[in-house]
């Protein structure tokens, strides 16, 4: 039985695609849902077993990148939230869907003896919107969404990425509780954030947020050097094994309803 994926989306949501094809592709059966047909039925979030939110500029970015979205969540949705992931089921946030995680608190949580909000995904520090591929490297951690993953190349598509903890507490408890799950690498940190930092986990490992875009590198094909690409294997792109790690997490884990 494939997990079934929610992929949660609104009103200026425009990488919904990208990943119901890279959770097809991982083995999923990926659902895309407007949230207002959540909101309609909460209840309905215990029929799914992994649940992302992509990228795209949710609500034109009114307010800041991904707030509006955020307070819908966490305003109507914290509790079926809390009780999906207390059943072990896996959260993804790319891009935006980041933005929307950090604003809702989700990410990085409560840490460094902060509550409520503890993070920002604020204006690059070029002050423009950035739009290429960029070096990473994941970092030891508990997220089940980056583990045994290679240094890779994705993409990034952003005006609002720069990482920036509430405090140097903040920063510091990340970095003890391993929840830096994956940074920018080979000095190639084009927005400005905070220690590299280009995603990061919750204490569990099962809410992961990143800016840049897994599912945008999910085939060899999509990389401007496909031809010679040594940052795939075969035909699969290395953003695949994000997606795949969480199929096989719920397919095995206890109590994750597949």
């Amino acid at each position: 039985m494939k997990p079934r994926t929610l992929i949660l989306r609104t009103a200026g949501t425009n990488c919904d695609g990208e990943a119901v094809h890279a959770f097809a592709l991982a083995g999923a059966e990926p659902v895309l849902l407007h949230v207002n047909r959540l909101l309609e039925n909460p209840g309905a979030l215990r029929d799914y077993q992994i649940m992302a939110i992509p990228g795209g500029f949710s609500y034109g970015d009114d307010i800041a990148a991904g707030k509006i979205f955020a307070n819908q969540i966490a305003h109507h949705l914290r509790e079926p939230l809390a009780e999906f992931l207390a059943a072990g089921k896996p959260v993804i946030g790319i891009c935006n869907g980041f933005q929307v995680l950090v604003k809702t608190d989700l990410l990085p949580g409560p840490i460094g003896g902060r509550i409520g909000q503890t993070a920002t995904l604020t204006n690059n520090d070029g002050g423009r919107f950035i739009d290429r591929w960029i070096h990473l490297e994941p970092r030891e951690s508990p997220c089940i969404w980056t583990a045994g993953i290679d240094p890779l190349e994705l993409p990034i598509a952003h005006g609002e990425g720069k990482f920036v903890p509430a405090g140097e507490s903040v920063r510091r408890a990340l970095w003890d509780n391993r929840q830096i799950a994956i940074v920018y690498a080979k000095g190639d940190n084009p927005n400005g954030s905070i220690d590299d930092i280009a995603g990061v986990c919750d204490p569990s490992g099962l809410v992961f947020g990143l800016m840049p875009h897994p599912e945008r590198h999910v085939t060899r094909l999509q990389h401007p050097a496909w031809r010679g690409s040594a940052n795939s294997k075969g035909d699969t792109g290395p953003g695949l094994r994000i997606f795949q790690n969480a199929v096989a997490h719920v397919t095995q884990a206890v109590g994750a309803g597949v």
